[in-house]
């Protein structure tokens, strides 16, 4: 593995990166899926409905100009260049791929068969393509949770995969702790499966669409924190106690705010949810978890404010994002920290929240 960095050079550590994004298209997954979902695509030329315009950030779209592949492909579909330019630049231990099918099928509005058809089909290409082919790359179990049954059913069908660690679900306009998703839930706990949220569209819960980009990519942290408080005062940590959530692509730093407004609003109002015995806050710090990529530019004191107002060193797994425009360098995204805060967040804070990954084995060299 090549030791070289992107970066400034640093003492070597592990990294666990929680938000690696492989890309397929729909020519990738035909030869995936059965007729007449096959059909649909080659013969009739269906796409997916496209249902979040916004500003391309740079001539790449979404994604680092440099991390268009060698042949001119978009970014993502190229497992050696992301091995050159990703797994072995940085010297990555593992890599959780989040994928970057647009928009996911847990997204789709109707025609739910072939949601899952594609979900199937997007498994099974990952796990030959990238799962089975770098030791380092660990994957999401795509669903299409609109239909709760077929979703178990294709959590039954790969979750016991060993390098399946996650379903992956996306944050959109759905409130995920709803109880008709909770066998969903149940079937993760089952296959030691985490729960991976990831933002779809823009935070419009309580509002229209955003006039321009930046108006989204600020206001990503409201869409998360609203999954959060869902999850936890529908009581789906209550009910399922051995489950991980993972919150990725919204940073951390609106977190303690979260905590301490939620802890606040279960005073006043617990006798709404009694299936609630624990205090909010105790809740996310056992069972949440936040990746720090978008992380904002900050010194090393202000860092430590966060994690002491969160009051715990587990909850913060460190993401990269590649390869997206605002991907975070391991070298360069956060300040320099205490040695075993940052081994936490670098790693095993990761590594504690994804219970299908190997546990650490000897030193860093």
């Amino acid at each position: 593995m090549s030791q070289k960095s992107t970066g400034k050079k640093q003492k070597q550590r592990r990294i666990i990166d929680t938000d690696v994004h492989e890309r397929a298209t729909y020519a990738d997954l035909v030869p995936y899926l059965e007729n007449p979902w096959k059909r649909y695509i080659t013969d009739n030329h269906w796409m997916q409905e496209k249902h979040m315009p916004y500003t391309q950030p740079t001539v790449a779209g979404v994604d680092r100009a440099d991390a268009i592949t060698p042949d001119g492909g978009a970014a993502g579909t190229d497992l050696g260049f992301m091995q050159e330019q990703l797994l072995d630049a940085e010297g990555h231990e593992y890599g959780i791929l989040t994928g970057a099918l647009d928009p996911s099928p847990s997204s789709m509005h109707g025609w739910y068969e072939m949601a899952t058809a594609l979900a199937s089909a997007y498994n099974d290409w990952q796990i030959e393509n990238w799962l089975e082919k770098d030791n380092r790359l660990y994957g999401s179990v795509h669903i299409a949770a609109q239909d709760p049954q077929q979703a178990v059913r294709e959590i039954e069908r790969v979750g016991s995969h060993p390098k399946m660690v996650q379903i992956l679900l996306p944050i959109d306009r759905t409130s995920w702790g709803d109880p008709f998703y909770h066998p969903i839930y149940e079937a993760c706990e089952r296959y030691n499966l985490s729960i991976g949220m990831h933002h779809n569209e823009p935070p419009t819960h309580f509002g229209g669409w955003p006039r321009y980009f930046i108006e989204w990519h600020t206001m990503l942290p409201t869409a998360h924190m609203i999954e959060v408080s869902n999850m936890v005062f529908n009581g789906v940590f209550d009910k399922f106690p051995g489950l991980h959530l993972i919150m990725i692509e919204g940073g951390f730093t609106h977190a303690p705010h979260l905590m301490k407004k939620m802890d606040q609003q279960y005073k006043e109002l617990r006798h709404e949810i009694p299936w609630m015995k624990r205090m909010p806050s105790d809740i996310m710090r056992e069972h949440v978890r936040f990746t720090t990529q978008p992380v904002e530019e900050m010194s090393q004191k202000e860092f430590m404010q966060y994690i002491d107002q969160m009051g715990s060193e587990d909850m913060v797994c460190f993401a990269t994002d590649y390869p997206h425009w605002d991907y975070d360098s391991p070298q360069e995204a956060l300040p320099k920290l205490d040695e075993a805060l940052a081994e936490k967040i670098y790693s095993e804070n990761a590594r504690a929240a994804y219970p299908k990954l190997p546990q650490k084995q000897g030193s860093v060299t």
